[in-house]
């Protein structure tokens, strides 16, 4: 049934939700607002476009610290074997509605790249127990692993100063093929921002 067809009321709801959906992307993050700028200084060569998307050129790109540990789902994982792949990074947490909002879309564009030299790894962090979390990746199809991280450790710990912050979530970073961060997002991604994130590191040598 078209829009224009549908009863007032329907067309109402409709219109609602899709407003609804539009405003929870527009949020930066859920914790406080960023407006797509780092949350500590430090060193990380990023340069901000318009789109809120921060990226570093190739041979400026600074190395993640340690990111392993348990999965959700109870598995060991450890980033650095992910190395020779582009791997995409993203902080997120069952309490985040802006975290719902991008979580259609990051399901989407990792099924289709998957097998294709992209990898994804969530960071699911401040979700107390597990069980928030795994229903979260349930209930919008997400195919790939996320690290536990409760309190935050690794996003504080196991990036260069000033790259991430326990306040901007839902945060994404997207490392090359040297496992190195060159892009970085601090707000909800849409399918073609997280593209427009991935596809340069794939095309380089």
């Amino acid at each position: 049934m078209s829009l224009s067809r549908a009863p007032r009321r329907t067309r109402r709801t409709l219109i609602a939700v899709g407003m609804l959906s539009a405003a929870a992307l527009a949020l930066s993050a859920c914790g406080g607002e960023n407006n797509g700028k780092s949350g500590g200084g430090g060193n990380t060569n990023f340069v901000t476009n318009t789109g809120g998307i921060s990226t570093a050129a190739k041979g400026e790109r600074a190395a993640t610290g340690k990111l392993a540990g348990e999965t959700l789902d109870g598995k060991q994982l450890d980033v650095a074997d992910l190395k020779g792949k582009v791997v995409v990074l993203n902080a997120w947490g069952s309490w985040c509605s802006p975290c719902r909002a991008e979580a259609p879309h990051f399901a989407k564009v990792a099924k289709e790249l998957r097998g294709k030299g992209v990898e994804f790894v969530g960071l699911n962090t401040r979700d107390p127990n597990k069980q928030p979390a795994i229903a979260f990746e349930e209930d919008y199809g997400i195919p790939y692993p996320s690290l536990y991280d409760p309190q935050g450790k690794l996003i504080l710990f196991g990036f260069p100063k000033g790259t991430l912050s326990l306040q901007g979530i839902p945060s994404t970073v997207v490392l090359d093929k040297e496992g190195k961060i060159a892009a970085r997002s601090l707000m909800a991604l849409d399918e073609e921002k997280l593209r427009s994130m991935i596809e340069p590191l794939l095309k380089e040598k």
